[in-house]
């Protein structure tokens, strides 16, 4: 089988456990493909966990739960170094839960500023530091963290600095009233599964993905595509050129890593399409994702009852395909 299909196998397997979430599942698929990291944005109940948790049970991976609480320390989540008499080496590191392949750091915005600044560097650098001593990740790594967009109470803002390393914050929202009656079957049926306890399909090995990844490389992008992914960024930074309504709502724009993301993004999204180049619908279809969380807002934007999504429709708008 071709590496796509196989990609689209699992993409289909996990579709079967969550049900109303097609882009959800789609975008994180991005994300594993481009090796980053996504927020995971929605209220309790969503499908979030669910959406990691069958990710990792039909990809041949390793998957480890961290619930961040403002107790957390830094040593809970990357391990620490303990003593042992015997033996030349006096003290032995004991990996935390960090090392895994799949990580889902669940409520990240309650954890301290140390305990977050611990996971960044996991998170940018594929390693961790203990005691002096440093530690790689393994080859197949990716922070999927959640977050609760209206609970707000004992929680820690997420710096800008780390938010800018999730390559994706993607928005989980309710389903639909037909989708919703299947999700009800779906749970009964499981439990029906549970009982007779039912084998399920083969996970799809990691080198798929590795495979995937190369592929993915040879995604070709032309010029026009190449300044349209850049025009759009530049209208985050300088808004004024783009119109008085973009101008009035966008206080800061996104980085040069908000232009890779956006590449490497909008490439996945052509592969999935079984497409060896890129076109401005991957781009647009990947936009939303890249830029909500790279864009701070203005105070006339709440003013004017503006959020992101709407603001990055008006700047999509103004942006055209040279």
């Amino acid at each position: 089988m071709a590496t796509r299909d196989q990609i689209l196998d699992l993409k289909k397997q996990i579709g079967e456990n969550i049900i109303g979430q097609e882009d959800v599942i789609t975008k994180i698929l991005i994300g594993l493909l481009t090796d980053g990291n996504v927020l995971l944005e929605g209220l309790p109940g969503l499908a979030k966990t669910r959406a990691v948790k069958s990710l990792a049970k039909h990809l041949s991976c390793k998957l480890s739960r961290i619930q961040f609480t403002p107790d957390l320390l830094p040593a809970d989540i990357t391990g620490t170094e303990i003593y042992q008499p015997e033996g030349e080496e006096k003290f032995r590191f004991q990996p935390g839960p960090i090392f895994s392949n799949l990580v889902l750091a669940d409520e990240i915005n309650r954890a301290p500023a140390k305990v977050q600044a611990a996971l960044l560097e996991a998170m940018e650098e594929r390693q961790v530091s203990v005691a002096g001593k440093t530690h790689p990740m393994e080859p197949l790594f990716m922070v999927l963290a959640t977050e609760n967009p209206i609970e707000q109470e004992g929680t820690y803002p997420l710096p800008e600095a780390q938010l800018d390393r999730f390559i994706m914050k993607i928005e989980v929202t309710y389903p639909g009233y037909d989708e919703e009656i299947k999700i009800v079957r779906l749970v009964r049926e499981e439990s029906k599964q549970q009982k007779n306890s039912q084998q399920g399909p083969s996970p799809i090995p990691q080198e798929v993905v590795f495979a995937a990844r190369q592929e993915i490389s040879e995604v070709k992008v032309n010029e026009p595509a190449e300044k349209y992914m850049v025009d759009i960024i530049s209208a985050t930074r300088y808004p004024d050129q783009f119109g008085e309504k973009l101008k009035k709502w966008i206080s800061y724009g996104a980085s040069p890593r908000g232009t890779i993301a956006l590449d490497k993004c909008a490439r996945v999204t052509a592969w999935l399409e079984g497409r060896d180049y890129v076109t401005p619908d991957d781009i647009r279809f990947i936009a939303k994702d890249v830029l909500r969380h790279r864009l701070i807002l203005s105070y006339n934007a709440n003013a004017d009852g503006m959020n992101v999504n709407q603001v990055i429709d008006e700047l999509l708008k103004n942006v055209s395909v040279s």
